[in-house]
């Protein structure tokens, strides 16, 4: 079953660009990295259980240099579908998404296969990958939530960092909600971010990319796929793709090989009290709107953002604009919950926000559009 047409050269020679760079991300839980505690958590059983599962894979792209990647997948279903991150298979070149001329995926018994990509979704990080199970011992890994994690609670970190197979890490989640960039940071063709991200002070270096963040009971609640670091190597700063924005998008990806996404054209932050009191916006709380993209369903739909700069604690904001409180009556405590809202709708959609102006609040109605890749 091995297939030659890889060489190991070629998996080492790019492994800086697989789980690298730092970020541009905010937080909304806390932040401080938590005791480890280990009461009930067996790491080993988690790893006996799950590691069958994980592979590595590597992407050769064709062109000059032969450039090569290598990050880490896991398998999802006995019939041979692999699941990674869009940038170990894919990479930006002149402002668009260029695919792996060939990926191959190999798996801790020693076997290699090659492997078709069946949809990669820039905007989460994820792709798709679809191989021949014939001859195969797959372990599909479980899909878990990411609804409900809380801080302090201990995970594992599985996959190939730096070309070195079948390797774990364990840590605990050190935060949720974090916004990190898309493909990972290095991506030219949007600024959108993937929202409700996970941090873990779980070992993660150059080669985890796409491998799983995995709870007490082996069941996969995230896609490795960032590190904040100064040094180029792990430094307990680690991210994950939620689960439950992966599995939105493999819905799509097996049934269209690409994801839409909803839009709604707005940029804003946390709304706090201190800020809403001097500014008498008649809210405290919400998504505080700094600027609406022209064209955009919001534009359309009346939506402001901010006129002018205001300085307040030492932070400079755009103030003038809507505050959105409301989505379909479920309240919008903070800035990204905008966000994390619409990225769980469909493109095509009519949505109700309650939007405060002048410190008097009013219902506006929109359809939702598609996200631009640029």
């Amino acid at each position: 079953m091995r297939t030659r047409a890889c060489a190991l050269a070629l998996a080492t020679a790019a492994l800086i660009a697989a789980c690298g760079g730092s970020s541009g991300h905010g937080s909304s839980a806390p932040g401080a990295k938590a005791e480890l505690d280990l009461e009930g958590f067996n790491a080993t059983a988690v790893y006996d259980r799950d590691a069958p599962g994980v592979a590595t894979v590597i992407s050769v792209f064709s062109g000059p240099g032969g450039e090569a990647l290598q990050g880490s997948g896991f398998v999802i279903a006995a019939s041979g579908e692999i699941v990674t991150n869009a940038h170990v298979v894919s990479t930006t070149l002149a402002g668009s998404l260029r695919r792996a001329s060939a990926v191959y995926v190999q798996f801790s018994d020693g076997n290699e296969v090659p492997a078709r990509i069946v949809g990669t979704d820039p905007n989460a990080d994820v792709a798709l990958l679809k191989i021949h199970p014939a001859g195969l011992s797959l372990r599909p890994l479980a899909l878990g939530s990411s609804a409900s994690l809380s801080v302090g609670a201990p995970v594992a970190a599985l996959g190939s960092p730096f070309g070195e197979a079948g390797s774990m890490s364990v840590g605990v989640i050190s935060a949720t909600n974090r916004s990190i960039q898309s493909l990972n940071g290095t991506n030219v063709l949007n600024n959108f971010a993937i929202p409700g991200a996970i941090q873990t002070d779980a070992a993660i270096n150059h080669g985890n990319s796409g491998g799983p963040l995995v709870n007490g009971a082996g069941a996969v609640i995230g896609i490795n796929t960032q590190i904040a670091s100064s040094s180029g190597g792990g430094e307990g700063v680690g991210f994950a793709v939620p689960v439950d924005i992966v599995k939105r998008s493999l819905a799509q990806l097996r049934a269209h090989g690409s994801v839409a996404y909803a839009y709604v054209g707005v940029s804003s932050i946390d709304l706090f009290p201190q800020l809403a009191r001097r500014l008498h916006l008649g809210t405290t709380h919400g998504a505080f709107v700094q600027a609406v993209t022209p064209g955009s369903p919001a534009a359309r739909a009346g939506l402001r953002g901010g006129t002018s700069k205001f300085e307040f604690d030492a932070a400079q904001y755009m103030i003038g604009g809507d505050v959105i409180t409301k989505l379909d009556g479920h309240p919008l405590t903070l800035g990204h919950d905008l966000s994390d809202a619409i990225a769980l709708l469909s493109p095509g959609q009519m949505i109700t926000l309650e939007v405060w102006r002048g410190g008097v609040g009013h219902q506006v109605k929109l359809t939702l559009g598609t996200r631009p890749t640029s």
